[in-house]
């Protein structure tokens, strides 16, 4: 009972403030209100056909023939505070799973879909947070519009912000206009995000944490900390946090090739946590004297992991960008929250219908490759299972390589449709099974 009427109060407050938008104009209806309002909603169907798979363990992408639907729906409130200061608050829907119930691919094709089991819509708080910002100089900034997370304000070209409270760390780190939202970009989890980035967060990407931001014009620099989870992937954070915590760090740059505008951005992190060393895992199965092979529960604090990424995007014409992401970290110790990930390259183009008269339509190319350390290699091999991924076995490890293209169509205002075909060579870093083609149809809404 409790879970309908969540269901039913969140697709109410949706309903009231579409039916609100849709009778008038939106900027009148938020003017000089102090308040931020919006509303999204995304369904992903995909599936693929069946393939080529000797055997399979119990993390393995189904070989048969399978499909699944996944949806989320979100409320984004803002609301302006004092001088330079506004919280935001966004309850969230999900529902649905991934296919094979979100196992058997490093690079997961659905980057909305979480890995918990039941499909039942939940509602739950996403992000409850305070952001204030500080000037720095008097020199003039710009006027930003209120959008989703975002109330009408005149930002200061100098300054220094700090938000706190419960958001996801890559609402702040690891940007990228090409490649970074599976809702209206690529829906792959190593093409949302830079997937050796084992950013902080529960199971449905959340995290407990604050950042601060010094901003500049030009340039800016950013650093957080945050809560990570009890355990691997788990849905709880750990409150212990002089125990375990992530740390992160990134230096952004903007900069032109001719007249044509770049970005660059370089990051480095740093987790302790309860994940165990692949390594220390396989010796002790070999012993004899813990023969679990469990990664998911680590036992003692003190597992570390750091890692480095790189992130540009590069303005190639007037209407076709492009990106590029190299990820690297140490990956001794178990992966913990985001991605079984431990090196990555990704690139590709993202391209606007402005050349066909379709300027709200978008088409996406992006190449990506995934990689795990010898560690990594050694405990899959063992019969290990990590969150993600496990075939049992792994006797002829290769890299996971994934190509994605999609169409963005927008067929009414605030209304998209995507098609999206993801190509995926060595599922889980197994030449032995493979290659799988998943085709995905997306619907999103935003007011």
């Amino acid at each position: 009972m409790k879970r309908d009427s969540g269901k039913l109060f969140i697709a109410s407050i949706c309903s009231l403030f579409v039916l609100n938008v849709a009778a008038q104009e939106p900027d009148a209806l938020l003017k000089d209100s102090g308040w931020s309002a919006h509303v999204q909603f995304t369904g992903i169907i995909q599936s693929h056909p069946s393939f080529h798979a000797p055997y399979s363990g119990q993390n393995s992408l189904n070989p048969a023939s399978e499909k699944a639907f996944s949806t989320t729906a979100t409320i984004y409130l803002g609301r302006k505070l004092w001088q330079g200061a506004a919280v935001y608050f966004n309850p969230e829907m999900a529902g649905g799973k991934g296919l094979s119930s979100t196992l058997g691919i490093a690079g997961f094709p659905n980057g909305e879909t979480f890995r918990i089991g039941d499909p039942e819509p939940t509602v739950y708080v996403g992000r409850l947070f305070l952001r204030q910002h500080f000037t720095l100089d008097k020199q003039p900034g710009e006027t930003i519009g209120e959008g989703p997370n975002q109330v009408t304000e005149k930002l200061p070209a100098s300054r220094i912000s700090l938000s706190l409270g419960k958001f996801c760390l890559a609402d702040f780190f690891d940007n990228n206009e090409v490649s970074h939202d599976p809702r209206s970009d690529f829906m792959n989890w190593g093409l949302m995000n830079n997937g050796a980035y084992d950013y902080a967060a529960n199971t449905r990407g959340y995290t407990l944490g604050f950042v601060a931001e010094l901003i500049k014009p030009g340039w800016a620099l950013r650093i957080g900390t945050a809560l990570m989870p009890t355990y691997a992937n788990g849905p709880e954070l750990d409150y212990h946090y002089f125990k375990t915590n992530s740390e992160t760090i990134e230096f952004e740059k903007t900069y032109a090739i001719g007249k044509r505008k770049g970005v660059l951005r370089l990051l480095g992190y740093y987790n302790t946590s309860k994940a165990p060393d692949y390594n220390d895992v396989v010796m002790a199965k070999l012993n004899g004297t813990d023969t679990s092979l469990d990664v998911i529960n680590g036992k003692r604090y003190g597992g570390q992991k750091f890692g480095l990424g790189l992130n540009a995007e590069q303005e190639l014409s007037n209407s076709i960008h492009g990106f590029l992401r190299l990820g690297w970290n140490d990956g001794k110790t178990a992966s913990w929250a985001f991605a079984e990930i431990d090196n990555t390259i990704s690139a590709g183009i993202g391209i606007d219908g402005k050349g066909w008269n379709r300027v709200s339509d978008k088409i996406g190319i992006a190449l990506l490759s995934n990689g795990i350390s010898s560690g990594h290699r050694n405990f899959l091999n063992a019969g290990g299972y990590g969150f993600m991924i496990g075939d049992g076995k792994l006797p002829n490890y290769s890299r996971e390589n994934i190509a994605e293209l999609f169409y963005q169509l927008m067929i009414f205002q605030h209304i998209w449709l995507s098609a999206d075909y993801q190509l995926v060579a060595h599922p889980a870093y197994n030449h032995d099974r493979g290659p799988v083609s998943i085709f995905a149809a997306r619907v999103h809404v935003e007011w």
